[in-house]
């Protein structure tokens, strides 16, 4: 199953997504993806029947607008990558080797997050090393704690995409990843959520191209932590709700691999793609703080 989160006649509705086309409306108490899978948890009978087509322009917004918690996301979790950042000067965790030995866990606000299509905006005062980090999104869709990971996977409802945007230069001045990892717009989200049965985690190929030039290509096999441990590891001690986005981190090629780093700049498109969820395209722009 393929879930969009529109706008359309001046609201926003849940539609369901055959043959990449918007094809069904679901109920109108519905206005996010996220209200889908709560009625779901809560045991609602049907909450994924289409009660009209879908007629009219509308516009693709990002799955979960405005989730309800700080989305999770998991540092240096591609081998490759996590030596390339170790390599880099930015990593405050470096100290204790390029590969972890646990998951890194650290989390974007939830204001950061955007749709398909909108900008990415950074005041150049703030920062300017802007990154761009391509990764496959978990979404909860059962609560949980202490979950163990042979029993992860049936918490999962599905997925998504997340660009991870990052201020390395705030990430490296501040000595910790929240601010630069949360400034406004620094989350690209979608265009799609997909239930579990649409992607193969031992199997997924994740890409990332910035203007038209192929800046990342890896595969969810690479993955240093899988998604079950990255579930148990989280609810050790936090409990995980319907609705919780985790970012299960990113491949090797992003800005601050290269020699000299590749950072972005205004007019930039980056476009992601992962098999089984879609592309999700945004363009950089610059823009000037008034206070």
């Amino acid at each position: 199953m393929k879930l969009a989160t529109i706008e359309i006649g001046g609201r926003t509705r849940v539609a369901t997504v055959e043959n990449d086309q918007l094809a069904g409306l679901l109920h109108p108490d519905f206005a996010t993806v996220g209200d889908v899978i709560a009625a779901g948890a809560r045991g609602s009978s049907d909450p994924y029947r289409v009660v009209e087509p879908v007629n009219g322009s509308a516009r693709i917004l990002a799955p979960l607008p405005r989730p309800a918690r700080n989305i999770f996301c998991v540092g240096k979790n591609y081998h490759d990558h996590a030596h390339e950042f170790a390599k880099s000067g930015y990593d405050s965790s470096a100290a204790s080797g390029a590969v972890p030995e646990a998951p890194i866990i650290f989390s974007k606000v939830p204001e950061t997050v955007i749709g398909p299509g909108a900008s990415i905006i950074f005041d150049p005062e703030v920062s300017q090393a802007i990154d761009y980090e391509a990764e496959l999104a978990v979404i909860i869709g059962r609560a949980g704690r202490r979950i163990r990971r042979e029993d992860a996977l049936s918490h999962v409802w599905g997925y998504t995409i997340v660009n991870d945007v990052t201020a390395r230069d705030v990430q490296k001045r501040l000595k910790q990843w929240l601010v630069g990892k949360s400034l406004d717009t620094f989350c690209p989200m979608g265009p799609l959520a997909v239930s579990a049965d649409e992607v193969d985690l031992a199997d997924t190929r994740v890409r990332t191209w910035v203007n038209g030039e192929l800046r990342q290509d890896a595969n969810t096999r690479d993955l240093i932590f899988d998604v079950p441990t990255i579930i148990e590891t989280i609810s050790a001690g936090v409990t995980l709700y319907p609705g919780d986005v985790i970012a299960t981190g990113t491949p090797a090629g992003v800005g601050i691999g290269f020699d000299p780093p590749k950072y972005l700049r205004s007019g930039d498109r980056v476009r992601i793609t992962i098999d089984g969820i879609g592309t999700l395209e945004n363009v950089v722009q610059a823009v000037q703080s008034t206070g």
